[in-house]
């Protein structure tokens, strides 16, 4: 008897807490409802500067590395490819929607070793900054070689470096 009051118990409890993790990121979509549709990925990209194959950690707010972005699955961990194009950087995610960010978007890269429940070693994590509309956000990505990440942070600072003068250059 009392075996069985402690399994439903237990139950009850895992059940509880499973609703007010649902509840609450039900609200966290609710309270990100104004967030910009992601831009499209375009139909010719040209060739890639650099990828890699690695872990997408997720999107925050900028400054805030605990506020998921939960909509467009952007909060959502997963495996992923990212690579440096001209014309911006592309992120194809397995079990989730490819993020493409306009090289005009972003605004910088830097080394992490940590953010939204991804700690790795000092400086393990690339976090790219850009904006969606009014937001500014960090998106965080693990290579998983080690190696990679230097190639990727080259290329996106050069990116991000060109990205004013091909807009002033396209504006003439």
């Amino acid at each position: 008897m009392v075996k069985e009051l402690s399994l439903i118990l237990t139950l009850v409890l895992i059940i509880g807490a499973l609703a007010l993790i649902w509840a609450g990121w039900r609200g966290r979509l609710r309270r990100q409802a104004d967030v910009e549709p992601l831009p499209a990925v375009p139909a010719a990209l040209g060739a890639p500067l650099a990828a890699a194959e690695g872990q997408y950690v997720a999107s925050t707010t900028a400054g805030d590395w605990l506020d998921r972005i939960a909509v467009h699955q952007l909060g959502l961990r997963t495996n992923a490819e990212l690579s440096v194009h001209p014309e911006g950087v592309l992120f194809e995610r397995s079990g989730a929607g490819p993020v493409f960010v306009p090289a005009g978007r972003l605004t910088g890269v830097r080394q992490e070793s940590g953010m939204a429940g991804k700690f790795v070693e000092k400086d393990g994590l690339l976090v790219l900054s850009w904006t969606l509309g009014a937001r500014e956000l960090d998106t965080g990505f693990r290579t998983r070689r080690a190696g990679d990440k230097a190639l990727l942070l080259a290329a996106l600072q050069d990116l991000i470096s060109a990205a004013p003068q091909a807009e002033a250059d396209s504006g003439k």
